[in-house]
C-alpha cells in the first residue's frame, strides 16, 4: 500500500511540513537524510543547514534567556548530551531543530535516517529509492532538501565553520563576536553586495575580497557597497587561508593577488562570510521537476506550493533563492502540507 505523503527533507520546512501533515491524520513519512561523511562534507546531514549555525536569535518565540530547564524536559537525555550548556542568548540552530523534530514525531510523524537517491515521477503512486536499497510507493511527496552554501573548498574554512565562518550574514551577523570588528566578505554578485551592506550595521569595517578588478552584481548593488564608508575592497584578490585557533576561531584572513602571486596580506577579521552563492540538493530529482535558471525548485501557482509535477509539493530554501531564512522555510513547509492534505482529498485519498 502506497504511503500517503512522504517528506524529503529534514530542516525548518520539513518538520514544519511533518507536524502539520500529522495533525492532519496524514501519517507522513520523513526521510531526514543519511549520517554520513559524503553529507557532512555536503553540509547535508539531518536537520538541515539550521544544525550547523549557534545562536537563532531570529526565530520568534525564542528571546534570550535560559531555556535550559525546557530544553531538558522536551528533547531526549541522549540528544541533550551532545548540545552542550545553552547559551542563554535565544536557541541554538541544534536545539531548535531537535525541538522542531520532537514536536513533528509527539504528533505521529514517522522519520527515517536514509537518503532518498532517485524517484520516479512518471506515474502516481510514486515510486522512491532510498541510500540503503529500499524502494516505496507514495501518493504525494514534500520536497524540502534545502540548499547548501558554495564554500572555497578551503580546509580552514571547514575548520572555523561556526566559529567566524558562516555563509549567512542576516543569521549570524549580530552575533556579539562580529560587533564592532572587522569582517570580511568574499564574492562580488548582489549576494554578497547584500551580506557587506548587512554587516555594515554591525561591523567595524567590512573587506569585500573579489578576484576581479570589477563586481558582477547589478549597478544598483554595486554602488551601494562602494558608496558605503565602512566597506572596504579588495580588488584582485583570493582567500589564500582563514586565519584563527582553537580558543578564538577567525582572527583574519590570508589574501593574494591574483595580478601579483607573490603578493599576499593578511587583514585582521573576526568574520569571514562566503558570499559566493547557494547550491539547492535537487540530484536526486534528475531533471523531473522544473527548476529556474539557478537550479532552484519553481512553483507554479501564485501562493501555493505546486511544483510542475501535480502531487508535488516544494517547501523552503529549495524553491526560494531569495529569502532563505528558517522562518520563511517554516511558513512555507506549512504551505505545503496544506496544499498537500487538500490535493490528497480532492483525489479521494483521506
Amino acid at each position: 500500500m502506497a504511503e500517503k505523503v512522504t517528506i524529503i527533507g529534514s530542516g525548518p520546512a520539513g518538520w514544519t511540513a511533518a507536524i502539520y501533515a500529522a495533525r492532519a491524520e496524514l501519517k507522513p513519512l520523513v526521510y531526514e537524510g543519511a549520517e554520513t561523511e559524503e553529507n557532512r562534507l555536503k553540509g547535508t546531514l539531518p536537520l538541515g543547514q539550521l544544525s550547523l549555525t549557534t545562536e537563532v536569535e531570529n526565530f520568534p518565540g525564542f528571546p534570550a534567556g535560559d531555556m535550559t530547564a525546557y530544553l531538558d524536559s522536551s528533547i531526549a537525555e541522549e540528544k541533550r548530551r551532545y548540545m552542550g550548556a545553552h547559551h542563554k542568548r535565544g536557541v541554538s540552530g541544534p536545539e531548535l531543530m531537535e525541538l522542531m523534530r520532537q514536536q513533528a514525531v509527539n504528533f505521529g510523524a514517522r522519520v527515517v535516517t536514509d537518503d532518498i537517491v532517485a524517484v520516479d515521477l512518471s506515474r502516481r503512486p510514486f515510486t522512491v529509492r532510498t541510500l540503503s536499497g529500499t524502494a516505496f510507493q507514495t501518493e504525494s511527496i514534500i520536497l524540502a532538501t534545502g540548499a547548501r552554501a558554495n564554500y572555497l573548498g578551503l580546509p580552514s574554512e571547514e575548520r572555523f565553520k561556526n566559529r567566524g565562518v558562516s555563509a549567512c550574514a542576516v543569521c549570524d551577523g549580530a552575533l556579539p563576536r562580529f560587533r564592532n570588528r572587522p569582517v570580511v566578505v568574499v564574492g562580488g554578485g548582489d549576494s554578497a553586495m547584500e551580506e557587506a551592506n548587512f554587516l555594515t550595521k554591525f561591523a567595524s569595517v567590512v573587506y569585500i575580497v573579489h578576484r576581479r578588478d570589477s563586481f558582477r552584481a547589478s549597478r544598483i548593488m554595486a554602488d551601494r557597497a562602494l558608496n558605503n564608508h565602512k566597506i572596504q575592497v579588495k580588488w584582485n584578490s583570493t582567500i589564500d587561508e582563514v586565519l584563527g585557533d582553537d580558543k578564538s576561531g577567525v582572527t583574519g584572513v590570508r589574501i593574494r593577488s591574483t595580478t601579483n602571486p607573490d603578493e599576499v596580506e593578511e587583514l585582521e577579521a573576526t568574520g569571514y562570510f562566503c558570499a559566493i552563492g547557494h547550491t539547492p540538493n535537487t540530484e536526486f530529482l534528475a531533471g523531473q521537476v522544473k527548476t529556474n535558471e539557478k537550479g532552484y525548485i519553481v512553483w507554479t501557482t501564485g501562493q501555493r506550493t505546486y511544483t510542475s509535477v501535480e502531487g508535488v509539493f516544494a517547501a523552503g530554501d529549495v524553491a526560494d533563492d531569495y529569502f532563505r531564512q528558517a522562518i520563511t522555510a517554516a511558513g512555507t513547509g506549512c504551505m505545503a502540507a496544506l496544499d498537500c492534505e487538500r490535493w490528497l482529498a480532492a483525489q479521494g485519498i483521506e
